[in-house]
């Protein structure tokens, strides 16, 4: 059954936004009488009936409801790539695998200093109907590493190519960590230390190499296969 967003489904408001009343008309062409789910990204899931069609607005009523707690997912700061088609598909992908919280982050070694906030909004919707979730992970808006380091109240799991004292995944598994992930020229060594200095755990993905969209999905696959 074809999922739909809407935020303020639990206030009892019975209409698809403007996007979404485009998809089911213009694209699935469906019309009254016709049922789908709808979700309001914050646990709530409805299947509806439509009452009401037009290529401006369209109307539902609530057939049945239901609303599941919050999962339990890891966070990735993440810092994003040069290519933003790169970053937009780590984006895809890692709500499709689950994850609660991203929030890029800006290094010292960053090549691409900003993010179209909306845009990247838009990418996780479509991710999270497309993969039949029913929340919607928080996305933080761009943040310098300094600020995002000062802030964090949550036990910190660094990735980073330099030496250190590494742990593995399988020995440093908290679900309600930050994951960081630093950018293709990986993070420096001030930031680092500043990581440690909070009480980080640096962390391994594996001997090869990997791209900044790669080294997120990799470790959020794992955090969320050992968590079972």
């Amino acid at each position: 059954m074809h999922l739909f967003y809407q935020p303020k489904l639990k206030n009892g408001l019975l209409e698809l936004s403007q996007d979404e009343t485009r998809h089911a008309t213009k694209v699935l062409r469906l019309g009254v009488g016709d049922q789908v789910e709808v979700t309001d990204g914050k646990g709530t899931r409805a299947t509806v009936e439509f009452t009401e069609v037009s290529k401006r607005s369209c109307l539902f009523q609530v057939v049945e409801e239901k609303t599941e707690p919050r999962p339990i997912l890891p966070k990735v700061a993440i810092a994003p790539t040069k290519s933003i088609d790169r970053f937009e598909w780590f984006l895809e992908k890692a709500v499709e695998i689950g994850v609660s919280e991203i929030c890029p982050i800006l290094c010292s070694n960053s090549e691409r200093k900003t993010i179209k906030q909306e845009r990247s909004e838009k990418v996780l919707l479509a991710a999270m109907k497309q993969s039949q979730r029913n929340w919607l992970p928080k996305l933080h808006p761009l943040t310098s590493y300094s600020d995002f380091i000062a802030q964090a109240t949550e036990p910190l799991l660094i990735a980073h190519c330099r030496e250190g004292k590494k742990s593995s995944l399988t020995n440093s598994l908290e679900t309600e960590s930050w994951i960081l992930i630093g950018p293709e020229g990986d993070f420096s060594v001030e930031e680092i230390q500043k990581a440690m200095d909070k009480g980080a755990t640096e962390i391994e993905l594996g001997k090869s190499r990997l791209r900044t969209e790669t080294a997120g999905i990799f470790a959020l696959s794992a955090m969320n296969f050992l968590k079972g």
